[in-house]
């Protein structure tokens, strides 16, 4: 059995610790998602929270990619926030990855620090007279401006992965999470218009969205909005239809 292990160096002063976090994870108790695929759970050491990832155990021919042609998503994750924090872009701060290799990958997990935050982009989603919700999403769509002109191309750009903190006086920090699947590119206007469709926007809130992104693109609202509203539209349609033919397989 082969086995990485790497940590930031901020933290290797208490790498036993993380790495007895790692070993006893199936022990811990302390849930953040219990997912299907991935679970997190959260630690204490010394005076500091983390949270740890530890992702599904790919099948014998993903595995074998994973050690020999493709990063794993436990490194990637570790790799691409040190990018992101590198550029001045917030995800919780990456401390370690580990990785176990028998032939193929068979164990890893990703460890960064633990945020509290006060609510994710979904509550906009779900609640349209959440408190100051036009200028939040303001605010989202001057941080996924931001993303793009750093050529942060985040393919999971969902409502779940972005976790928000509340600074007072209409001030708000926007942070990453689930990072596995990121490029780091130039972006055109329409891919940059793309990268908006999963974040399942109401026509209200594409209203509000275009208008701050036109402005700040120096692109006008009209094209702005219709490309928004188009691959919007076009990647709801697709889910839906999606959940239409699973609903009538299991009927």
């Amino acid at each position: 059995m082969a086995k990485t292990f790497v940590i930031h160096p901020d933290y290797k002063s208490i790498r036993p610790q993380l790495e007895e976090a790692i070993n006893g994870f199936s022990e811990n108790k302390d849930f953040i998602t219990k997912g299907e695929r991935n679970v997190i759970k959260k630690v204490k050491i010394g005076d500091e929270f983390f949270n740890i990832k530890k992702f599904k155990t790919p099948g014998l021919f993903q595995g074998l990619v994973y050690r020999f042609l493709r990063k794993s998503k436990a490194r990637r994750s570790y790799e691409y926030a040190l990018r992101l924090t590198e550029l001045g872009i917030n995800t919780p701060f990456p401390v370690c990855f580990s990785e176990d290799f028998s032939a193929g990958l068979k164990k890893s997990y990703y460890i960064s620090r633990h945020l509290d935050y006060d609510f994710d982009f979904r509550v906009l989603n779900h609640n349209p007279k959440w408190p100051n919700r036009d200028e939040i999403l303001r605010q989202v769509a001057k941080f996924t401006y931001e993303l793009h002109e750093n050529k942060v191309n985040f393919l999971d750009h969902s409502p779940g992965n972005t976790l928000i903190v509340d600074k007072g006086e209409e001030k708000y920090d926007f942070y990453l999470i689930d990072l596995n699947r990121m490029r780091f590119e130039p972006m055109s206007f329409e891919k940059r218009m793309r990268n908006f469709r999963r974040l399942w926007l109401s026509k209200h809130m594409i209203n509000i969205m275009a208008e701050t992104y036109a402005n700040l693109s120096n692109n006008t609202y009209e094209l702005t909005h219709s490309l928004m509203t188009k691959y919007s539209r076009a990647f709801q349609k697709k889910v839906n239809a999606k959940k239409v033919r699973r609903r009538r397989r299991n009927n």
